[in-house]
């Protein structure tokens, strides 16, 4: 997720709670091709030998640029690369990227071949949605299985319905149906409304995928993939040691200059940690005017003085 699984964040996640796999934010295929984007993009998909296995995920639709980019994916020694097929983003998809490469399927095909020119043994995998402005698994997802990918990601909506509807995982159910049906080795992995381990598993079982990806869940939880289950982590006072340790990483790995990043990024994460008991709010609305992380590491050690 762009400025959420960033660097730091997903140096929080592997110390707190690792998933089996990690992704990072996505980035440009373009702009990793080009010498000045390079410097500007290597620092959002940096990661520590914790994060393993993690994969790189891209976006683009020229072949050409997304087999050099998963040339130098290849090169930084990243366990996968992923190729979006999925994010709705306007600007993305006036590139021709994301979401909007769903209408264009033999694009997508020479897209993901290559990807696995530039790949050689590297696993490359896709990250798509049920179809563009409705349904269309029973047509796209062939097509997609037809180029071998090691892995497909189905997000389980389409572009119109965006995240407006309940995910329908009965269409991931199919999916499987379909994979099974023509004989492909292609794991499949459902997305959508899953809330935490327990859901994930029950919706595993219910659809048979390979396995689940949990995104917005994550947000402001660290601890989700975690077999711990008697921290209440929400009226804990650990939240704001990792809020602080997070805030430090981000101001270190992802802030002007080295990093690209605004401060300001790392507020939204103030909002997804600080809610949820009594007195959140106040302390969530003095966070959101800081600066740099010694402010927050201030106002943090002064909400606790006070309680």
């Amino acid at each position: 997720m762009a400025d959420v699984t960033d660097a730091a964040f997903r140096r929080v996640i592997a110390k707190y709670g690792k998933p089996d796999v990690l992704w990072t934010e996505f980035v440009s295929a373009d702009g990793l091709c080009h010498p000045k984007g390079r410097e500007k993009l290597l620092p959002l998909i940096q990661f520590s030998e914790p994060e393993r296995p993690i994969v790189a995920q891209i976006f683009g639709s020229k072949p050409e640029k997304i087999r050099e980019a998963v040339m130098i994916i290849r090169a930084l020694d990243f366990d996968g690369v992923d190729i979006n097929l999925g994010c709705p983003d306007r600007s993305v998809e006036k590139q021709g990227a994301g979401a909007a490469l769903m209408k264009n399927p033999k694009l997508v095909r020479e897209i993901i071949r290559a990807a696995k020119e530039g790949a050689r043994a590297m696993p490359v995998s896709v990250k798509t949605r049920l179809g563009y402005n409705k349904d269309e698994l029973e047509t796209w997802l062939p097509e997609l299985l037809a180029e071998k990918p090691a892995a497909i990601t189905i997000h389980a909506r389409t572009r119109k319905e965006m995240s407006k509807v309940p995910a329908h995982w009965e269409r991931i159910k199919r999916a499987v149906e379909i994979r099974n049906e023509l004989e492909s080795r292609t794991l499949i992995i459902g997305n959508g409304d899953v809330i935490d381990l327990a859901d994930a598993k029950k919706k595993a079982q219910k659809s048979g995928v390979d396995g689940v990806m949990l995104g917005r869940a994550i947000f402001g939880n660290p601890w989700l993939f975690s077999s711990r289950t008697d921290l209440d982590r929400r009226l804990s006072r650990s939240v704001l040691d990792v809020l602080v340790e997070h805030t430090k990483l981000f101001e270190k790995l992802c802030c002007l200059p080295t990093g690209g990043k605004s401060f300001a990024v790392m507020k939204k994460h103030f909002k997804a940690y600080v809610a949820g008991w009594a007195g959140a709010k106040e302390l969530r609305t003095k966070l959101m005017k800081t600066d740099n992380a010694k402010e927050v590491k201030q106002l943090v050690k002064a909400y606790r003085n006070q309680i």
